[in-house]
């Protein structure tokens, strides 16, 4: 048995993609760090008279999450591709229903339902985006079988579903970032190009709508352009980011985080810049992009259709996230309440992301001895439009 456990983790370890997970792993390291300087900040604003959080209290929590979400990316990269699919077919399935419960009794918390208490407190949306991926990878691939398939018109459907449902919450961020994985991925599906105008002009009149319809989306859209609290909230964590100079006031010595409310997760990224530097910011954003780098170089010689929507699809959703928050911290995107993956403090946001990180691994498995027969999907693609 011994001998079987350490056959599959020499076959793992020889399959994985090292690299990716040298860069993620950096990236929890340097959350870590950032968590731990951002924790007094959070820890004075939320503590009460009658109960005073120690300054590393969101620095331990922290580390309690990274070690469960460690343990979900290892489980999950250890799964072969086809029963990776199955498990993020299942995990959308389950979260969707989880999503219809939310707004029926949901807890709230800023005048917002997202999370459910199942013993612990949960947030279906976090666990939704890894299978949402996997799931739109999976109907867009059917098309390879039959081309004439109205894939596109039901990935639609579903990504419309989970943004009714986004909406009453209401999650406008991550309703954003939901279409954005989608768009990408009907994108890499094949469709033709001249629906792609039809696709953006559905985007800008969907946008248009919510800005009519949802109060939450309006106000925040109201206060980027010019004046309120949350205009005030980002302009301060814009100057916050710019208080350290090049090199940071050094950890634990920044003055303008103590005022920054959400300093541990929406505006960590502000915290890093007076704590360690604009060079440290830029380093955290080339580690991002060396994660999508990484994994578009990893699809170059992929020929399952699936296999590569999935890995875009799961990539577009982490580097999104991380475009928007970072975007946030900058004064130049409305405030969204998203956290910047692996680094954020987070309970559900953190397993999740790390879940996620252990489908691309999964997904962008490969066996070096295994030989079988290749397929020529863009060929097959190239019959039909599947609309």
């Amino acid at each position: 048995m011994r001998r079987d456990r350490r056959t599959e983790l020499r076959i793992w370890w020889r399959e994985i993609d090292r690299v990716l997970l040298l860069i993620v792993l950096l990236l929890m390291t340097f959350g870590s760090l950032a968590v731990a300087v951002a924790s007094p900040a959070s820890a004075h604003r939320l503590s009460t008279s009658s109960v005073k959080l120690p300054d590393l209290y969101f620095f331990w929590m922290h580390l309690r999450w990274q070690f469960l979400g460690l343990l979900a990316m290892i489980g999950a990269s250890m799964l072969p591709r086809e029963t990776a699919r199955r498990a993020g077919i299942l995990l959308g399935g389950i979260m969707l229903f989880l999503l219809f419960l939310v707004p029926l009794v949901g807890s709230e918390v800023n005048g917002a339902k997202r999370w459910l208490k199942l013993g612990l407190t949960i947030q279906p949306s976090e666990f939704l985006k890894p299978a949402f991926a996997i799931g739109l990878a999976w109907i867009l691939s059917w098309r390879v079988r039959d081309p004439k398939l109205p894939v596109i018109a039901i990935s639609a459907a579903l990504m419309g579903l989970v943004a009714a449902l986004l909406m009453l919450q209401p999650d406008f961020g991550s309703t954003i970032l939901f279409a954005g994985v989608w768009f990408v991925l009907v994108l890499l599906s094949g469709i033709p190009v001249k629906r792609v105008g039809w696709l953006i002009g559905a985007g800008v009149a969907a946008l248009t709508a919510t800005y009519f319809l949802y109060d939450n989306a309006r106000h925040r859209i109201d206060a980027f352009l010019g004046g309120g609290t949350a205009y005030d909230q980002v302009d301060l964590a814009s100057r916050t980011l710019l208080a350290g100079g090049w090199t940071g006031s050094g950890m634990w010595l920044g003055i303008r985080k103590m005022s920054l409310p959400e300093a541990h997760t929406d505006y960590i990224f502000s915290v890093i810049g007076e704590e360690f530097g604009l060079v440290a910011c830029a380093l955290v954003v080339l580690l991002y992009l060396a994660f999508t780098v990484r994994v578009l170089v990893r699809l170059v010689d992929e020929e399952d259709l699936f296999a590569i929507l999935a890995a875009a699809g799961l990539t577009a959703q982490m580097g999104g996230q991380a475009f928007i928050n970072i975007l946030v911290n900058l004064q130049l995107f409305p405030s969204k309440g998203m956290t910047l993956p692996l680094i954020s403090y987070g309970g559900s946001s953190t397993v999740a992301l790390c879940l996620t990180v252990g489908f691309l691994l999964a997904i962008t498995r490969r066996n070096p001895f295994l030989t079988r027969e290749k397929f020529d999907w863009r060929h097959a693609l190239s019959n039909g439009d599947g609309a």
